[in-house]
């Protein structure tokens, strides 16, 4: 009996050797791929995903909200470890419900706080719009013309909308020439130069136009292209976006137009949202639904740190 006992023991022990641990499996999901600033989120994230081990699927949709919710739904079927997504919460609300009832955590990764996220991961929208659109009433001296490229389909970017509106709304000698949402399928670069080319040709007197403060880079690069095309550079029409991507920096460093942008530590926000992912998979319980990573203002002085 005792034999008997000492070999299943020894089995037990030779099989339990021989068994490899699962990989975790992490589903990001995002319509936003074509942006940057989603590309080096995703970049941060897989990154830390590798040094853990972790087996993640990237699944971008094109710019199709829509369709993230049957790719959530479908990561749930597929009985994946946790959900990463890089959209608006509000409308994905049905792949969000069904990963609760399978018990799967999301945790959203600049995507906008809901109660159906475990966290959300971001830098702080808030202070970063109140600093550039306050960048731009500084320059204009309080008073003069504003272009205001926004996006409020999507929270991150929402609310930086708001703060702007607030900032500019505070002085009384600037005034809001439009407020443009931008067709973003293509990044927003190639829409928001159509939109300000128009702009610009409805008003053609030196100084009609202040300044164009963007939500993010790429409507800032659009109008760029579109003051430069129509040969208005040299009206002094100030320039700010938000993200402080390659593309922006390099044009901020050249000292024209673009004189600032915000710069977001894409890949750790990336990093951060793979840490937070691991603490719920470990069984921690998050004290905070809203984590902030820091900002950075990027001008001609630093744009190439």
């Amino acid at each position: 009996m005792e034999m008997t006992m000492k070999k299943w023991m020894m089995a037990a022990a030779l099989a339990g050797a021989g068994t490899v641990a699962q990989a975790e499996t992490v589903a990001v999901i995002t319509p936003y791929l074509a942006q940057p600033g989603t590309q080096m989120y995703v970049e941060g994230f897989e990154a830390a995903a590798e040094e853990k081990g972790w087996d993640v699927n990237v699944v971008d949709t094109a710019g199709d909200v829509a369709a993230a919710i049957s790719r959530i739904e479908d990561a749930v079927t597929q009985n994946v470890d946790a959900i990463v997504i890089n959209v608006d919460p509000a409308q994905v609300a049905a792949g969000l419900i069904a990963a609760e009832q399978a018990g799967i955590p999301v945790v959203g990764m600049d995507a906008g706080s809901d109660p159906l996220l475990a966290a959300n991961i971001t830098s702080n929208g808030y202070a970063m719009a109140a600093e550039t659109a306050v960048y731009v009433a500084n320059r204009l001296n309080g008073e003069g013309t504003v272009v205001q490229f926004v996006f409020d389909a999507f929270p991150p970017v929402q609310i930086r909308g708001v703060i702007a509106d607030a900032v500019f709304g505070n002085y009384p000698d600037i005034e809001v020439l439009d407020r443009i949402t931008p067709d973003v399928s293509d990044g927003g670069i190639a829409d928001s130069r159509a939109q300000m080319e128009a702009i610009l040709a409805a008003n053609p007197d030196p100084g009609s136009i202040g300044a164009v403060w963007a939500a993010w880079d790429q409507p800032a690069l659009g109008a760029l292209q579109a003051i430069q095309d129509a040969g208005r550079g040299d009206e002094g029409i100030v320039i700010v976006g938000m993200d402080a991507n390659p593309q922006a920096r390099a044009a901020i460093a050249e000292g024209g137009n673009f004189e600032a942008s915000m710069a977001q530590d894409f890949e750790g926000i990336g990093r951060t949202t793979a840490d937070t992912v691991g603490r719920l998979l470990a069984g921690e319980e998050l004290r905070a639904s809203v984590i902030y990573v820091p900002t950075q203002l990027i001008t001609a002085a630093n744009a190439g740190e």
